[in-house]
């Protein structure tokens, strides 16, 4: 079995794309590893589920985006909303900022956080996720810093822990995160606007990203861009970048009735594309050679330790090592490992993403200058 890809932290992955924004907007101190245009103002459109594998597949479907000049950024490990998200929000890879993934263990509990629905109110998320926002160092300097989503992520705890410094602007549909932007963007002196759409990957997880619905909703994704790159000020750049791809795998592994699978392990985490299993005290060993064993050529399953010297969650602090599973089981065939007893919403789905294959990881960055 090959090695898996690694994330081009600190070349060309999402964490390197706020901070390049910040350079390119004058805030010193940040590198512009991606040689972005020294602009006033920049908009960072992320389409969430819009991987670049999907986008050149159809690019007759999404015409403005498909001519838009346009590179491959990857994702962070694992490639889920929660750790793209935390990586956008802090220029840090998984590693540094924490938020490893759908679902981690809270260190000392015995209990899962999910990190999406955020409803453990024992976990205060500016402790969870201490790192300062991209948002919080523009707005140090004096820039105009916006955050425009759905009404309904304002003050959720993934949106405390991501988007402090930044003025949450709520917008329910593509007119209004096209007119938020337009505001947010005209004032002051410089800008820093990101709009955060989410119907695609909640399309794709319901019917799947080869569904026509996925197609259809893409084309209303390429009006948003198009409506969005319509309203820019002079002296303004658009980028256009998701949070990871998407695949529809046809085979589940069931967790939850697997004998093999079962024993040993205390918690089950992360997602079906990207599992995090924390043994039992004394189990480690065990639960890695049965997870290996059972599930074969189609799946990477390796230790924390060796995942973490591989670099896939680029450097980890200390302090959130345990937060990451023991053994982690990384499916790159067409497979999902889900778990129906515990987790009935996620065996339900119908796309996911997670792993560190191409399809998943791999994203776009987008640009377009209004000098």
């Amino acid at each position: 079995m090959s090695a898996p890809p690694v994330p081009r932290y600190g070349t060309a992955a999402l964490a390197d794309l706020p901070r390049s924004v910040l350079a390119a907007l004058g805030v010193p101190g940040e590198p512009n590893v991606l040689d972005l245009p020294a602009l006033p103002r920049a908009c960072v459109l992320i389409i969430d589920g819009l991987g670049w594998e999907l986008l050149q597949a159809h690019r007759s479907t999404a015409p403005f985006l498909a001519e838009m000049a346009g590179r491959t950024l990857t994702a962070g490990f694992p490639a889920t909303t929660v750790a793209s998200l935390g990586s956008l929000a802090t220029g840090l890879p998984p590693g540094g900022h924490g938020l490893l993934g759908v679902q981690v263990a809270i260190p000392g509990t015995g209990r899962l956080l999910n990190c999406l629905r955020w409803r453990d109110e024992s976990v205060d998320p500016a402790t969870f996720q201490p790192a300062p926002t991209a948002y919080q160092r523009a707005a140090d300097d004096g820039v105009n810093v916006a955050y425009v989503a759905r009404h309904a992520y304002r003050g959720t705890g993934l949106s405390r822990a991501t988007t402090r410094g930044a003025a949450y602007t709520g917008a329910d549909g593509l007119g209004q995160l096209v007119g938020r932007a337009e505001r947010a963007l005209r004032e002051g002196d410089r800008a820093f606007v990101t709009v955060y759409h989410a119907d695609l990957d909640s399309t794709g997880h319901q019917f799947g990203s080869g569904s026509p619905d996925w197609r259809h909703q893409l084309r209303f994704v390429d009006l948003l861009a198009e409506m969005i790159a319509g309203i820019l000020p002079a002296g303004t750049a658009l980028y256009v970048t998701a949070d990871h791809g998407m695949i529809d795998p046809t085979e589940r592994v069931d967790a939850d009735t697997v004998p093999a699978l079962r024993e040993g392990v205390a918690l089950l985490g992360g997602d079906a594309r990207a599992r995090y299993v924390y043994s039992e005290p004394g189990a480690h060993a065990d639960v890695l050679a049965a997870w290996t064993e059972e599930l074969g050529d189609r799946v990477w399953v390796t230790s924390r330790d060796e995942a973490v010297a591989a670099g896939w969650f680029g450097p980890v602090e200390p302090a959130l090592l345990e937060r990451i599973g023991d053994v982690i089981a990384v499916p790159h065939a067409d497979l999902a490992i889900v778990a129906s007893e515990r987790e009935p919403w996620l065996d339900q789905m119908v796309g996911m993403h997670g792993s560190l294959v191409p399809a998943e990881m791999m994203v776009p960055l987008l640009t377009l200058a209004r000098d």
